[in-house]
């Protein structure tokens, strides 16, 4: 991460003071420490709101991510992959960027082609061989 933002793309960098992270203790072994230490990362981001989004990426995210959303526009995130709160803190932020990158992606247009005049004859060939087969295995069970 560069500084004080994350980016998604060339295009878009969120700033982290939009980005809210709180810390809670985490389910799973921890030893010693599983009951002191809050090594758990939980991610929230207005993403209704944020002014660092571009109108037209916003609304592809929304469109996108609308079922990971809350009430009022907020995609919550949480990591408790790791043991330690740095790793967790950095996995959360990963996927929001990966989240948010996938999401704002246009995807590519679909070109129209028309098949070759050699793959239209090898379909139309193996369609005739698959007749002939089955027309031969009807007349063997007439007999």
């Amino acid at each position: 991460m560069h500084g004080e933002v994350l980016t998604i793309n060339s295009r878009i960098a969120i700033p982290l003071r939009e980005i809210e992270l709180t810390y809670a203790r985490s389910g799973g072994p921890g030893g010693q420490n599983v009951n002191k230490v809050a090594s758990k990362a939980v991610l929230r981001f207005n993403l209704r709101d944020s002014p660092s989004l571009p109108e037209a990426a916003r609304a592809r995210a929304l469109a996108q991510l609308a079922g990971r959303l809350t009430i009022v526009g907020e995609l919550v995130l949480s990591s408790n992959v790791y043991r330690d709160q740095p790793r967790n803190r950095a996995a959360v932020l990963d996927r929001l960027r990966q989240l948010l990158a996938a999401a704002v992606t246009v995807p590519k247009r679909r070109v129209k082609t028309t098949p070759s005049a050699a793959a239209r004859e090898r379909r139309l060939t193996e369609k005739k061989a698959r007749g002939r087969l089955k027309r031969e295995r009807a007349v063997a069970r007439d007999e």
